[in-house]
């Protein structure tokens, strides 16, 4: 598969996915939404912050800003 053949597979899995959560009532969308592990159903989301980590410098080298 060429690499415009994989995009096209990832963008319609991605808009499935936004259709089932689109039917969902507000709440149970945010339930949906949640990182969850698949075994047990604990959350995995970000439990610990990094206190060196700085989002703004990180959103600015995202967008081609320089060094």
């Amino acid at each position: 598969m060429r690499e415009r053949e994989y995009l096209w597979c990832i963008l319609n899995l991605m808009l499935d996915d936004e259709t089932e959560l689109a039917q969902l009532c507000p709440s149970c969308r945010s339930a949906a939404e949640e990182e969850r592990c698949p075994a047990c159903g604990c959350d995995v989301g970000m439990t610990e912050e990094n206190t060196n980590f700085d989002l703004k410098r990180f959103e600015e080298l995202g967008r081609g800003g320089g060094l």
